[in-house]
């Protein structure tokens, strides 16, 4: 039987369609669809009039989605059909993680944000972005890990509530826009300084991370204390980290201690998500001036000689600090804001590249046992 040409060689309405889509870059993607990796199938219809792409990422995008079908539509209706069907169905996986630990039930993918420095603006980059992710349709929690400065009940406005526990033995998470959250913070009053040793923090840790009741999380968001110490070393022995951010500034000061924080994760095998420099430019809300007062292109720097892509970069703005002060953070008090924009791209772009990674396929294997009589 003579060889179907026709069904081997790809349509070139598909081909067209390919080409098209191809051309559309996102900035949130740092490229186009196709070169993200993000999965995308195309059918045509049998009189070329008509065409259906379904595009799959691997990570929550509830308005992402909305910009795909609106920027690739126009592109796609070049090619010369009369119609087209744009579907985005995103679906979260779960990554498979560092040396031999498993997934934490509850949990599909936990990521860590650190810095090797503090001051950095670490924990508002990690709430704004734990919240954009959340918009996205997400469902994510938030870890503060930091014992000797307690940040997030503050910035997430929950400051005097205190979690529930259901069996006198595990943590409800408490809830703040839209937010499952645990903190050392949500447990002492704010004032009262914790005078730990090591072996104190390594304990507490523990506790909070595996003896939280962590409800069905695509992402748990870690907020790392700065440096390289006890917390850090306890969380990616212990905990499944699939991927970890590094937060600078763009002094050289800043971007030193940065390096032996994002040099700490490839030791102990974890992926490098990218990252964000914060505090980039200062603009004058009078004037409208901007000046780079932390100086410029650190983190593009690091960027380069890590080999990890650069996020994004963040303005310095007194906007940021006044709303998470007020626990109510940019991209909740200004979520159509051009802050919160910025936030939403930084998320993207991780949770794009998290996306990439390999998947954890044990945790659909049952678990066998073996009994010898």
């Amino acid at each position: 039987m003579p060889l179907n040409l026709s069904r081997i060689m790809k349509n070139p309405l598909i081909k067209r369609i390919e080409e098209a889509i191809a051309a559309v870059n996102f900035s949130e993607l740092g490229t186009d669809v196709l070169s993200a990796g993000i999965p995308c199938e195309i059918e045509v219809a049998s009189d070329h009039k008509s065409a259906r792409v379904r595009i799959r990422p691997g990570f929550p995008a509830e308005l992402f989605g909305g910009r795909l079908e609106k920027d690739l539509r126009p592109a796609i209706l070049e090619t010369g059909i009369e119609s087209v069907e744009i579907q985005v169905d995103w679906k979260v996986e779960i990554h498979a993680v560092q040396g031999t630990l498993k997934p934490q039930p509850g949990i599909k993918n936990v990521i860590a944000v650190a810095s090797g420095k503090g001051g950095v603006g670490k924990s508002t980059t990690a709430v704004n972005l734990a919240l954009a992710i959340a918009r996205e349709g997400g469902r994510v929690g938030m870890l503060d890990t930091d014992m000797y400065g307690p940040s997030l009940p503050r910035m997430l406005g929950v400051t005097g509530q205190n979690p529930s526990s259901e069996d006198g033995k595990s943590f409800e998470p408490l809830l703040a826009h839209g937010l499952q959250m645990m903190s050392i913070g949500c447990l002492v009053n704010e004032e009262d300084p914790m005078i730990w040793r090591g072996p104190m923090v390594t304990q507490a840790v523990n506790q909070l991370a595996f003896h939280t009741n962590w409800k069905d999380l695509d992402y748990l968001i870690v907020d790392l204390p700065p440096g390289t110490g006890d917390t850090q070393l306890t969380l990616t022995q212990s905990v499944p980290v699939y991927g970890a951010i590094i937060i600078t500034t763009p002094q050289d000061i800043a971007l030193l201690d940065a390096r032996r924080g994002l040099k700490m994760f490839e030791k102990v095998n974890v992926a490098i998500l990218g990252i964000v420099e914060n505090m980039s430019s200062f603009v004058c809300p009078d004037c409208g001036h901007e000046e780079d007062i932390f100086g410029t292109g650190g983190g593009d720097q690091l960027a380069g000689e890590s080999d990890v892509p650069l996020l994004g970069k963040l303005p310095l703005d007194i906007r940021i600090r006044r709303e998470a002060d007020g626990g109510n953070p940019t991209v909740v008090s200004d979520p159509d804001g051009d802050i919160a924009a910025r936030y939403s791209e930084i998320a993207i772009r991780a949770l794009a590249r998290l996306a990439e990674r390999p998947k954890d396929h044990k945790h659909h294997f049952p678990d066998i046992a073996v009994e010898t009589r």
